[in-house]
């Protein structure tokens, strides 16, 4: 059931932020990159409702896990009236339910309702009831005293920056396998976007940050820091600043290098450049879904301040 748990976590976790991110990407994003009316890349439509649709059958799974665990029976997983009652008098089953309800509807509006800037704004406002919903099944709800509110906040501060940054990093994932890159047009696109995302790009890592410095007090504890390298939550929350790090280090370099050489290659043979951002992109996805990993895994530790 751990197992199930952990790995329905980190779908949910990427499926989450792809929805909350991805639109909200597309309504910042340089009017080149959208078609008549706004109505965004062909390829938007289809990853919503990909996205929505892993959110709800993830949290399905992981309920009825979860569900499991907590009664120690593993025909609880299947049992209409304990799933019932979990799902209406627990935090987690609430928070799962306006977790699946905002998937069913996010599902629903991408596939009725016409691709445009008023859809874009839907999905961005379900994707992030589902992404915000992660916080109270985890440890920044769990927080008790006067200190609970802060911890929170910070915690639902943190899912919607990390967010932000997994949904663009979708999205240029997405351009850059594209043929049309090579295009003058496209290229020309492409640089925009990822100039224009550099200033958004740099709130969302001073949000993380501050966030996480937050989250670390509540969890680690400014007494407990030699936790960090004596307890699995520790060992494991260090390997996610490390993912962290470099993904920070490599978002640096593609804003600072990569994107303004891609702009001056706009009046030559761009695939030099654009090979160099594909590298980059990717291993700075590997970087991101291994962090998600980490926190999927870390929400079922015990946090270092809890020993």
């Amino acid at each position: 059931m751990e197992t199930a748990i952990i790995l329905t976590r980190i779908a949910q976790y990427l499926a989450a932020a792809t929805l909350f991110g991805t639109p909200f990407f597309l309504l910042y994003a340089p009017s080149s990159l959208a078609s008549a009316q706004g109505a965004g890349p062909p390829w938007a439509r289809a990853l919503a409702g990909i996205a929505a649709l892993v959110v709800l059958l993830g949290s399905v799974i992981y309920f009825c896990a979860q569900t499991a665990m907590m009664a120690g029976d593993a025909a609880a997983a299947t049992d209409p009236e304990i799933l019932t009652g979990v799902l209406t008098d627990s935090a987690m089953g609430l928070a799962v339910l306006a977790r699946m309800a905002a998937a069913v509807l996010a599902l629903l509006v991408a596939l009725l309702l016409k691709p445009g800037r008023p859809v874009w704004r839907l999905l961005t406002g379900l994707g992030a009831v589902a992404l915000l919903s992660f916080a109270w099944t985890g440890h920044g709800a769990a927080t008790e005293g006067a200190g609970g509110w802060v911890h929170l906040v910070a915690d639902l501060l943190h899912l919607l920056a990390a967010g932000v940054w997994i949904g663009a990093l979708a999205a240029f994932a997405i351009l850059l396998a594209r043929p049309a890159r090579t295009t003058p047009q496209g290229a020309k696109a492409l640089h925009e976007a990822l100039d224009g995302f550099s200033g958004v790009g740099s709130a969302v890592v001073a949000v993380i940050v501050a966030t996480g410095l937050v989250n670390s007090w509540f969890l680690v504890g400014p007494t407990r820091l030699a936790g960090l390298f004596s307890t699995p939550y520790g060992l494991l929350l260090l390997a996610k600043l490390a993912a962290f790090g470099g993904m920070v280090l490599l978002a640096a370099r593609n804003r600072f290098a990569h994107t303004p050489a891609l702009g001056r290659a706009l009046a030559g043979p761009v695939e030099p450049s654009l090979r160099t951002l594909r590298t980059s992109v990717a291993i700075e996805t590997a970087l991101g879904l291994a962090v998600l990993v980490l926190v999927a895994i870390l929400g079922m530790l015990e946090p270092v301040a809890a020993r």
